[in-house]
Formats: structure tokens, C-alpha cells, sequence
């Protein structure tokens, strides 16, 4: 069976199934099409699959007509929330998300309900692989238990592993395609026929002894990040304290060509994982009788920069003689990071939760945003983008820089805003700026 199935590789006769098809799944749906695969898609959001089988995208940096080009004209790309289907696929790859619950524990729901569906629809020749952040051992714990419930044995009948995601949405210089890939399998088996479809549409692999280590790459990977942004985030409070610009100390230390590493502070964490990710580990380490007492200050650090950023919003109110409650206040940039459109653990969104329930009167501009309806854990968050212009920005007592997207006509927002809270170190001095 293996060999049938890396000659079917080979030759591009399998049909790839990608469940979840958000900022992970559909880009790399992009990069086995590009490479001349077939491609189905799947997703209990009915109006994503709408949009697909119209041709349309809803991810900024995947174009509409590309996916109009592989549904409509050259039909090697659908989509369906229909998943009895996946008995049609050769190959499954689970991109769903892993969030935490409301305390902060990894939440596999959507994984154990992927993986269920799966074994419904399981049969021999299936190969499985979970892209999905999570802790070390989800695979071989949950996954394979789950998987041969249905009486079929992988190695033999199907074959699983773990590979994770690793996607840097907005960035220039790189892309699915060329950012290095992690592969592993349960058996030898599944991990060279894991290895070989992913050579053929990444740049590079890296083949791992298991899947725990490939699953424990990936929390490494953003675990280092957390723990960097938490110490700069928390030398920007002292340093602030002593008067000193955070930003050019942190130029200043990265001439420095050895030993160091630049980090640069915000306004708390955003996107699906290194706010999330960390939590896995300190979750799977009390298995251990271990705690992570490093990793969760430093979550600590980063979850309180939300609330510090409104400190420092009402001492700028305070010095011109204006409370927090009843001002009129526009966030600028409601994305996590820099020229995308993904709002996901976003920390704008718990700016704007904070300030109104402190009685501010909050709006929001983002070019790759036009809209904030309810989310997880801010139900009640419903908001359009406004229609910027220099005379809207006189409009408000303060303007508050949260996303640092490159469209800003930074000098024209300096030159009209009243006063401003910049949490990215945008400007430098200025009688009307106040870092945060």
C-alpha cells in the first residue's frame, strides 16, 4: 500500500482533503493546487463554502481570481460541509482551531470532532495528518485511539502523523511555500509517505523521530516568542518609568551582531497562536507534576498589556483635563498584526471591551477590517470601520494606535489627531504623544 501510494504522489493522482479552510487551510489548499494537485475542501461554515464554489475569497492574501481559476476554469478545487465525502479524499489534513477555554486550558473539541467524523468515513489507504497547534502527544494519545476504534490499524490499513502549521500571514518574504516544514509520523511508513507529499509543494522538510517531537517543535517555536515579547513588554513599563524610549533602546542593542535577538513590545499578543500556544505546554507539563513557572509569568505579563494600554490612555486623558469616561476614542488597527486582516485573539479586542466598560465612547478604522461582529469571548462586540479623514481624527480626544499597518498616513494623523497613544512605536517625541 505504501508504494502505491507514493507512486499515486508522485504522478498526482491523489485528491487532497483539507478540513478548515481558515488562514492555515486554505493557503495551503493554494500550494497543492499550484503544484497540480486536486484539492477538496472542508468546513462546517456554510457561507465559506459559498464563497469558495462562487469563486470568491475571504482571506486578503488569497486572491479571488486564483480560486476562481482552480473552481470555475480549470475545476481542480471544491469545497463542500458535506463530510461523508472524505471517503472520496486520498490524503486528510486536519486545520482546525485549538483555542483555550475560559481558563486557559487547551480546548480539542474541534480536533476530537474532526477526528470522530473521520473514523466514520475512514477506510484503508487513508492517510490523516493533524496540522493543528497542540500539546505533545495529541497525536498518538487522541487521535490514533480515536482512529483505530474503527478496527483498521495505521501502518497497515492508514497512515498518520503531525505536521504543523507554519504560516506568517502579511509577511513579504515568506510563504507557505518556502518556510521549512516539520513532518513526522506514527510509524516509519507514514512518515515517508507524509515527508513525500509534502515535498512536493514545500521548498524544505524536516523529518522528526515522532510525532511528539514534531507537536513539541511547534510549542517551542512560539513558547521562545511569548517569552521574548513578555520581557521586552516588561522592560517598556520600567523603562517608561525612567523616561527611556523603549523603541530606541531596542535599536540600539541590535547593532550588537551576536547574542542578540530583537523583540519588539505592543499592546498585548494577537493571533491564533503565540497567545495560545504556551498554555498547552504548561497544561500537558502538570501531567508531569511540573510547573512552568517561566512560561505562565511571562502569560502573565503579556494578558495584563490590554489593561496597561488603558492605564496609560486615562493619564493622557488626565493631562489634558479629560476623563476616560464619556471621551471619544478611535482605535486605529483592529488586526493583530501589521497589513492583515485577521482579527483572531486580537488585543484590540480587549482594549475596546475595557475602555467601554469604562464609559468611553469607542470607534475603530482598519483598512483590512471593515467589520467587528461577535467573537468568543466578546459576544456583545458589533462595530463597523469608519470612514477615515483627517477631519474625522479631530473628532476624538484620543486616537490610539494598536496595529501598525502600513497604509497609515502617519504624518497626517499626527499633524490632525488631538492627542494620541501610540502602542508601536511609531513616532518620536512629540508634545501630542504619549507611548504606551
Amino acid at each position: 500500500m505504501k508504494e502505491l501510494l507514493l507512486r499515486r504522489i508522485k504522478n498526482k493522482e491523489i485528491l487532497i482533503g483539507i478540513v478548515g479552510l481558515g488562514y492555515v487551510g486554505l493557503p495551503l489548499a493554494r500550494e497543492f493546487l499550484n503544484s497540480g494537485y486536486k484539492v477538496l475542501g472542508f468546513d462546517i461554515d456554510k457561507a465559506k463554502v459559498s464563497l469558495l464554489k462562487a469563486g470568491k475569497s475571504y482571506i486578503k492574501h488569497i486572491e479571488s481570481d486564483f480560486i476562481k481559476k482552480y473552481v470555475v476554469d480549470e475545476k481542480k478545487f471544491d469545497a463542500t460541509s458535506d463530510f461523508k465525502r472524505l471517503k472520496d479524499v486520498d490524503f486528510i489534513i486536519i486545520c482546525v482551531p485549538t483555542p483555550l477555554d475560559s481558563h486557559k486550558n487547551p480546548d480539542l473539541k474541534y480536533v476530537i470532532q474532526t477526528t470522530v467524523t473521520i473514523k466514520q468515513n475512514l477506510r484503508k489507504g487513508h492517510v490523516i495528518v493533524l496540522e493543528s497547534t497542540t500539546y505533545p502527544g495529541t497525536t498518538d494519545e487522541i487521535l490514533l485511539k480515536i482512529l483505530e476504534e474503527s478496527g483498521l490499524k495505521e501502518g497497515k490499513d492508514f497512515f498518520l502523523g503531525y505536521s504543523p502549521e507554519r504560516e506568517d500571514p502579511g509577511s513579504k518574504k515568506f510563504t507557505t511555500r518556502t518556510i521549512p516544514k516539520v513532518v513526522s509520523g506514527i510509524s516509519k511508513d507514514s512518515l515517508e509517505i507524509i515527508d513525500a507529499l509534502y515535498s512536493k509543494i514545500i521548498v524544505k522538510t524536516v523529518p522528526v523521530s515522532s510525532t511528539k517531537v514534531a507537536e513539541a517543535s511547534k510549542i517551542l517555536e512560539n513558547t521562545y516568542r511569548a517569552v521574548n515579547i513578555a520581557l521586552v513588554n516588561e522592560l517598556k513599563i520600567i523603562f517608561d518609568k525612567m523616561g527611556i524610549n523603549i523603541w530606541e533602546v531596542i535599536e540600539a542593542a541590535k547593532t550588537k551582531p551576536f547574542g542578540f535577538t530583537p523583540f519588539y513590545p505592543g499592546p498585548g499578543l494577537g493571533g491564533h497562536c503565540i497567545p495560545i500556544d504556551p498554555f498547552y505546554l504548561t497544561y500537558k507539563a502538570k501531567e508531569y507534576d511540573y510547573t512552568t513557572r517561566f512560561i505562565e509569568l511571562a502569560g502573565e505579563v503579556n494578558t495584563y498589556q490590554p489593561y496597561y494600554v488603558v492605564e496609560k490612555a486615562m493619564g493622557a486623558l488626565n493631562d489634558f483635563s479629560k476623563t476616560l469616561k464619556g471621551a471619544k476614542i478611535l482605535i486605529l488597527g483592529v488586526a493583530y498584526k501589521r497589513d492583515v486582516d485577521d482579527t483572531r485573539e486580537s488585543p484590540a479586542l480587549k482594549i475596546i471591551d475595557i475602555l467601554e466598560k469604562r464609559g468611553a465612547n469607542v470607534d475603530y478604522y482598519d483598512p483590512f477590517v471593515s467589520e467587528l461582529s461577535s467573537f468568543r469571548h466578546y459576544p456583545d462586540l458589533n462595530k463597523v470601520s469608519i470612514d477615515y479623514s483627517p477631519e474625522k481624527l479631530r473628532e476624538y480626544d484620543l486616537v490610539m494606535i494598536i496595529t501598525d499597518h502600513s497604509d497609515f498616513k502617519y504624518d497626517e494623523i499626527l499633524e490632525n489627531a488631538n492627542l494620541i497613544l501610540d502602542t508601536r512605536g511609531v513616532y518620536k517625541d512629540s508634545p501630542k504623544v504619549y507611548r504606551a
